[in-house]
């Protein structure tokens, strides 16, 4: 039956198509009725042919000059081909003959926005939703949230979306969109009391739930948050964002078992995503589980080849494993593809140190330290590096240089003291010590870390036990 009326409704489009050529072409016993110019000018409209539709407009208003529907229609028409002041006189004919078609409203605002005269649109449609209610309220609103969002008043966009929510608690666009709103805006507050009394009156709204859960989790409520994911999941078991949020959730509080499980819902309910992946891969490496957190990251890099951090990832795995070599070939990927940045030449450093090509380590620990000058950890890999290798004066040389770049990190007095025992200059080394402690006696570790073997010295025995008395 419907293949029947369909064929019938084009048959009649198809003869009123024709009357309306003989019509143009001044055929005397020719006539359309509105319904058929209405029908004529939608057909032009929606196969991208807007001079066709303008010349039947203008002939459909020649002939029905107080049809309120052809009026709206001509100055839609008019809005397409950009001729808005036309456009918003024809819409003040059709208010006299109907002043209750919201069309009228929001092709006005469409006029104002692209003349550039939002506060305008504004005040047409906020008095327009005096006049209005139930579902063209809504459609009003909506119109209202688009201009505010166009002039970036994002506050009033959520606004209008938590508007509609009370006129339609269950309306799915306001609910896809105000999750999003809440999010931007920060207003999650608002958004947890919205959404809970959408719940007490529809409990089964899954949406509704998420949102819930959304909010929460905008102020790392993440307990609650996964609460109200799980509820989200039992009104419908196959909401792949509800499973994604609630593995971010998850990781937030370090359970990271239960991230995996929900993150690989995800991929069942969905395509493959690297970044679901590469989560999934973050949580087996906090698992200490790194050659399966490897095989997530290979996943990710698959789905998004230009990635170097996942590259870096891949290296990291590596690292922990003790493979140095495997490490570095990875690392070396990433840093063909981003060579200045100060985590890839730090961990390629770190694995030419391991594999004792220390010349290149300390190339990697300067080039490191030229992308990022005042990071602490890589003055302390070349200082390292350095000692590892006993070239004192230039060990000594980079200490001084990072207690500049870090503005006196006191690191790095322990460090030049322990470079100082390290080159036998022990009068120097234990007045460094000294400065050192005095500054920050707790830091002490660090000058141990590098040369346990000062214990055995006497003064430095006698000096430690001095700060200990004085800390007590």
């Amino acid at each position: 039956m419907g293949a029947a009326a369909n064929e019938n409704d084009r048959d009649e489009l198809k003869e009123w198509l024709r009357q309306y050529e003989l019509l143009q072409e001044g055929g005397v016993h020719s006539f359309l009725e509105e319904e058929a110019f209405e029908r004529v000018i939608e057909y032009f409209q929606q196969n991208q042919l807007p001079d066709k539709a303008i010349e039947a407009a203008m002939l459909a208003v020649e002939r029905y000059p107080y049809s309120s529907t052809l009026l709206i229609r001509k100055a839609d028409v008019l809005v397409v081909h950009r001729r808005y002041n036309e456009a918003l006189r024809i819409l003040d004919q059709a208010e006299i003959l109907d002043s209750r078609d919201i069309n009228i409203f929001i092709l006005r605002t469409d006029a104002y926005l692209a003349l550039d005269k939002p506060e305008k649109a504004v005040a047409l449609l906020e008095k327009a939703l005096e006049q209005f209610d139930g579902e063209e309220k809504v459609e009003l609103l909506f119109e209202l949230a688009d201009v505010y969002d166009d002039y970036e008043d994002f506050d009033k966009v959520f606004d209008c979306l938590r508007e509609v929510l009370t006129v339609d608690p269950l309306n799915e666009e306001a609910l896809y969109k105000i999750c999003f709103w809440t999010d931007f805006t920060g207003r999650n507050e608002e958004g947890i009391r919205l959404h809970q009394q959408i719940i007490d009156e529809h409990p089964f709204s899954e949406l509704a739930w998420f949102n819930l859960g959304a909010a929460y989790q905008g102020l790392k409520l993440y307990e609650k948050a996964i609460d109200a994911y799980k509820y989200t999941i039992a009104i419908e078991d196959k909401f792949d964002y509800a499973y994604r949020n609630l593995g971010d959730a998850y990781i937030r509080l370090h359970r990271y078992k239960d991230a995996i499980e929900a993150l690989e819902k995800v991929h069942e309910l969905a395509k493959p995503e690297d970044v679901i992946y590469e989560a999934i891969g973050y949580c087996y490496e906090k698992l200490k589980q790194p050659a399966i957190a490897r095989l997530q990251y290979r996943k990710a890099s698959h789905l998004r080849k230009d990635d170097s951090r996942l590259f870096y990832k891949i290296a990291c795995t590596y690292y922990t494993e003790g493979q140095w070599s495997a490490a570095y070939k990875q690392v070396e990927v990433a840093l063909r593809m981003f060579r200045n940045d100060y985590d890839f030449q730090l961990l390629a450093g770190q694995c030419c140190e391991q594999l004792s090509r220390i010349q290149e380590a300390i190339e990697h620990y300067l080039l490191a330290l030229k992308a990022k000058p005042k990071k602490t950890g890589g003055w302390e890999s070349l200082i390292h590096c350095l000692y590892g290798e006993k070239a004192w004066e230039e060990a000594l040389q980079q200490a001084d240089l990072a207690l500049r770049a870090t503005k006196g990190k006191i690191v790095f007095l322990y460090y030049k003291a322990a470079v100082l025992f390290g080159a036998e200059r022990n009068k120097e080394a234990l007045v460094q010590l000294e400065e050192a402690l005095e500054k920050d006696p707790r830091q002490v570790k660090k000058i141990l870390s590098l040369r346990p073997a000062i214990l055995q010295l006497s003064q430095v025995v006698d000096l430690l036990a001095k700060f200990k008395r004085k800390r007590r």
